[in-house]
């Protein structure tokens, strides 16, 4: 497979790299891509250098799967371009996940829905993502009513100025700010630019995505957006209205049988996740089930993923695997 990494510079594209290695995907030609300014540049890839290319460059190179993680706009511009010379596009941004006629995947819920016609397929937001692996047998198995979603996610997910910031106020530096806060000892309630609703588009995505990933248009979800000073993964407490009946010990089993989820829920030893030790894992970590006793039908628990990773870039990875193992590039 000739692999493209758009966007390879970056926090998500390191990434990509790094689970590409991981997951030992059979790469006969690596094609890292990035902006003018890095071209040329080298990265490592199973200790061997490799030159970045511009776009032009690896478009003509014509790879079989193109992971981008380069941002909307240049997604807008550049996969279709990819995608008219055969490539089969992954794509991290938000340009593609709500058009109607691009699929939008989690593979381990939706994945068999794509076919070789899927040249630009869409990769969801991190908080979506985790979020959904573990509402999928749920709302096979009791059909979700009602979400009611506050995040506190990672600064990763804004990217490496954030970091900075970060790094940057908690040695007590001045420097470029990713937020209109200081983030050290903070949550800054504003995760993306605002809408004309009141909500931020992180918020909206959680809405939107949801429903098409799972798809059901009638789910009613509510979000919450926070941004914390956290670094190893995004955290969710969710609160889960269904529509039928169900037993807590039921809902932790089949939590507990279902691929890429571990269930971590003893709260008599303090057991329940934590970014901290969801950091540089592919799971999704689910914890503090219980049962919402205000309301029938209903379910609180707590859901934690390294957003870099299975929100991000092993998820994108796994479309590949997908793709590859079913002949479908």
């Amino acid at each position: 497979m000739k692999i493209a990494v758009v966007g390879v510079t970056g926090m998500v594209g390191q990434v990509m790299l790094r689970i590409l290695e991981e997951r030992n995907l059979n790469v006969s030609t690596l094609i890292p891509v990035a902006s003018q300014k890095s071209v040329g540049t080298e990265v490592t890839f199973k200790n061997k250098q490799y030159k970045v290319v511009s776009m032009q460059q690896a478009i003509e190179m014509k790879p079989d799967i193109a992971l981008f993680s380069a941002g909307g706009s240049v997604s807008l511009e550049f996969a279709p371009q990819f995608a008219a010379v055969g490539t089969t596009v992954i794509d991290n941004s938000s340009a593609f996940r709500m058009d109607a006629d691009r699929k939008l995947i989690v593979p381990e819920i939706n994945a068999t829905s794509l076919t070789k016609e899927d040249k630009i397929i869409a990769n969801p937001n991190c908080s979506t993502i985790q979020m959904v692996a573990a509402m999928s047998p749920l709302h096979k198995q009791y059909g979700i009513k009602r979400l009611v979603i506050s995040t506190y996610q990672s600064i990763t997910g804004t990217g490496v100025k954030a970091v900075e910031q970060l790094e940057n106020e908690f040695q007590g530096k001045k420097g470029p700010m990713a937020y209109p806060y200081q983030i050290h000892k903070n949550a800054i309630p504003h995760c993306d630019v605002f809408e004309e609703n009141g909500y931020t588009k992180e918020e909206m995505k959680l809405v939107n995505e949801t429903q098409k990933i799972l798809d059901d248009r009638t789910i009613a979800v509510t979000a919450t957006a926070v941004r914390i000073p956290v670094v190893g993964g995004h955290s969710e407490s969710v609160n889960v209205e269904f529509r039928n009946a169900f037993d807590e010990s039921a809902v932790r089993r089949l939590l507990s049988e279902t691929s890429g989820i571990t269930v971590q829920d003893n709260v008599d030893v303090n057991v329940y996740p934590m970014p901290l030790m969801a950091h540089g894992k592919d799971d999704v970590f689910v914890g503090r089930i219980r049962r919402d006793y205000s309301q029938e039908n209903t379910i609180n628990m707590w859901i934690v993923s390294d957003n870099l990773r299975k929100g991000a870039a092993t998820n994108a990875v796994q479309i590949a695997e997908y793709l590859i193992a079913n002949d479908l590039v």
